[in-house]
């Protein structure tokens, strides 16, 4: 047997990672100088309300390979082989820390998805149902990089001042978009981010121009599944996004998360991304 294991940063609903028994582990989040666990015990709620207190932004932690350690340790004594899939390591070290840890133990294989969010989820989530179809090792990895270069994760932003303060935007960039009303695109390409495109008005015109420019003229889309994060408490932005793709109508399956607290430091409120595989 496979297990199939992975950062929390994978941003995959609970449903789906019970349904395909995938183990999670969280990264750190710093707020105001104390450590928490993604997903565990801090909540995107509890950053907004530090944020607009006047706190500083909160930051993320890599997961050290101590408990990249126990994680294998545990699983490796359970199960014939594990797959774990980090978020790409242009954006952390969790990668370079899963790849020593697991130096310990010969059937554990670590993946750098070169993505973050669900773009890393869907590999993930993946990965585990090809190991309940009973798919060996050589082909689940095969199958994965093979999915890194076909991932399409693109995101648009509401606000800029949660990269600003995380030093990911200047102050400059900042004022001038939020006096013109822009509001960024933001792709991962060749496992960095980079901005795309800027568009213009309210988020909720925002992320109709998107979505329908991210399908517009497309031949080259795997329309088997697609996949909505977005940072927002309430359904507004999600419910524009899955209506366009319910009219598109290609999509055999559309899937929907919020993006936990290591994104949410470094986007903010009101994003939300769309993310699929090319063909």
């Amino acid at each position: 047997m496979i297990k199939i294991t992975t950062d929390s940063t994978c941003d995959l609903p609970a449903y789906l990672v019970e349904q395909h028994n995938i183990s999670v582990i969280p990264l750190g989040i710093v707020k105001g100088g104390k450590l928490y666990q993604d997903g565990v015990n801090i909540r995107r709620t509890d950053i907004v309300a530090h944020v607009e207190a006047g706190g500083e932004i909160t930051t993320s932690n890599a997961v050290n390979i101590a408990d990249y350690e126990d994680l294998f340790r545990r699983e490796s004594a359970r199960y014939d082989a594990v797959i774990h899939i980090n978020i790409g390591m242009g954006f952390s070290c969790c990668y370079q820390n899963a790849k020593l840890a697991a130096e310990e133990f010969p059937e554990v294989y670590v993946v750098d998805s070169g993505n973050l969010t669900v773009g890393h989820g869907i590999m993930a989530l993946a990965a585990a149902e090809a190991a309940e179809a009973g798919k060996p090792v050589t082909e689940i990895l095969a199958m994965l990089e093979d999915m890194t270069a076909r991932m399409e994760t693109s995101f648009v932003l509401d606000r800029l001042d949660y990269m600003k303060k995380g030093g990911r935007c200047s102050a400059v960039t900042a004022l001038g978009a939020n006096l013109l009303k822009l509001h960024p695109c933001v792709d991962v390409m060749d496992g960095k981010m980079a901005v795309t495109r800027k568009y213009r008005g309210s988020i909720e015109k925002v992320v109709g121009d998107y979505v329908r420019d991210r399908l517009a003229g497309r031949d080259d889309i795997d329309t088997s599944r697609a996949f909505l994060v977005d940072t927002c408490e309430d359904d507004r932005l999600a419910s524009i996004a899955r209506q366009l793709l319910r009219e598109d109508g290609r999509f055999g399956e559309i899937l929907e998360a919020k993006a936990g607290c290591t994104i949410f430091c470094h986007c903010g409120p009101g994003t939300l991304g769309l993310i699929f595989l090319r063909k």
